[in-house]
């Protein structure tokens, strides 16, 4: 059943803790009682499966070895045109979403309702704080499909992101970063149902694959309140690209913890990936652009 989500910092039973204030959600719960339905295999967007492929210059990759460029190929991240696809998982958004739907030590958190929180670069605070958050460059292209409409583009939904820094915090929660909201933001698709978010590669924490979180909102205008949601998910990045980041400075606790980590042991993956898993191309030098399509039943 994928609704767990350690963190980085904190105990099992404060996770808890903290999770337990999180709002009621009839998709969430809908989803822990289907969960062994769940767990029945899906054929993704472009047919592919969990299989990837990488290329790179890093001895930790596999694959054939192209220099400079670390490619992945799996099946989900291109645009669906056989008018079947599936619909990517429902997973917890985790103790840290900034959603409204919780709160850290002083009160309820959202960065929905805040003045500059629609932005396709979110590395750096807004509303009035400050910082920007280091690390390797990644571009996040996303194409939302809808899966009971011929998985035709979903024009002008909107999608809020949201993942930890390199050391493995999360903005707004996590202690040395309550000041900061960077990380966050939403965007709106065009008539493609295509968004882009600049940002950076996120760390590997204690306990958890590296993630991104998001969810998908019917439009912009409804993005501002988490009651509107169609899909809280996550996704996650190929074994060789993570490797080939964490070798970069400022990583160095990423690979300890990833070392002690698997898709297989995750405890949102390891009931299956193929639709989760981004297709990433680039370098550590010139930055990484990750692709995935997210069908989601609208």
């Amino acid at each position: 059943m994928k609704h767990n989500d350690n963190a980085h910092g904190h105990s099992l039973a404060e996770d808890l803790s903290t999770m337990l204030k999180l709002g009621s959600d009839r998709r969430q719960t809908l989803r822990w009682l289907l969960a062994g339905a769940s767990a029945l295999p899906l054929a993704s967007c472009g047919g592919g499966s969990s299989t990837t492929a990488a290329s790179s210059t890093s001895s930790t990759s596999t694959g054939t070895s192209t220099t400079g460029t670390s490619t992945t190929t799996p099946g989900t991240s291109t645009t669906p045109t056989n008018g079947a696809c599936s619909v990517i998982p429902e997973e917890t958004g985790g103790p840290y979403p900034g959603d409204g739907t919780n709160s850290n030590s002083s009160g309820i958190v959202n960065v929905l309702t805040q003045l500059g929180v629609v932005r396709s670069d979110i590395r750096s605070s807004f509303n009035g704080m400050t910082g920007t958050a280091a690390g390797v460059p990644l571009t996040i292209k996303l194409q939302v499909v809808n899966a009971n409409g011929s998985c035709a583009a979903l024009a002008d939904c909107a999608v809020y992101l949201w993942h930890c820094d390199r050391d493995g915090n999360y903005s707004l929660y996590s202690s040395g970063v309550t000041q900061q909201n960077y990380l966050r933001g939403v965007q709106a698709a065009d008539s493609n149902g295509s968004l882009t978010f600049q940002t950076i590669f996120p760390g590997c924490y204690s306990g958890r694959m590296p993630h991104v979180h998001f969810e998908v909102y019917p439009s912009l205008a409804k993005s501002t309140s988490a009651a509107n949601r169609l899909k809280t998910s996550q996704f996650t990045f190929p074994m060789a690209t993570l490797n080939e980041v964490y070798a970069t400075t400022g990583y160095s606790t990423s690979v300890r913890n990833l070392a002690q980590i698997s898709y297989a042991t995750d405890n949102i993956f390891s009931d299956g990936y193929s639709l989760q898993m981004a297709t990433v191309t680039g370098n550590p030098t010139d930055g990484y652009v990750a692709t995935l399509t997210l069908a989601v039943a609208s």
